[in-house]
């Protein structure tokens, strides 16, 4: 049984508008609100689609793939105890020397895979400590893969 594509899984396809667009930042911590709404949202999105599909390499989703136009993205690592990784306004800040050829896939070109050969190690912005913070997060292994995926 695969992921149901479309309106049954709540993840846009390639070709819709917004994921044409460039995703509006968040003006955190005036927006605090609307990043923790569409977290939410992200993560009630993965949980429907891990029913279907337990992903065992971990799953990123990005706020434009479930038709919200906004810079945030959610990652879950392998494994059910691992904590998820919130990306709200993400960019890549530093990449590793390191290359590491891999095959994955992405839920808005449902049924498409290809290599790719992202560098390990990359940083991006996490969830800020408090009001007006900047905090980052260095990625382990593998992980990268799937916040760049849906960044």
């Amino acid at each position: 049984m695969g992921i149901p594509s479309g309106r049954g899984s709540g993840v846009v396809q390639y070709g819709a508008p917004v994921l044409a667009e460039v995703a509006r930042p968040f003006d955190l911590p005036a927006e605090r609100e609307a990043a923790e709404h569409t977290t939410t949202m992200l993560f009630a999105s993965m949980e429907r689609i891990g029913q279907v599909h337990p992903f065992a390499k971990g799953m990123g989703l990005a706020a434009p793939q479930i038709s919200i136009g906004r810079a945030a993205a959610a990652v879950q690592p392998p494994g059910r105890d691992t904590p998820a990784i919130v990306l709200p306004n993400p960019r890549i800040t530093d990449r590793s020397e390191e290359d590491d050829e891999h095959y994955e896939g992405c839920l808005s070109f449902f049924d498409v895979r290809a290599a790719r050969t992202p560098g390990r190690g990359r940083s991006a912005p996490a969830a800020p400590s408090g009001p007006g913070t900047r905090s980052s997060v260095s990625l382990p292994t593998g992980t990268p893969r799937s916040a760049i995926v849906v960044m």
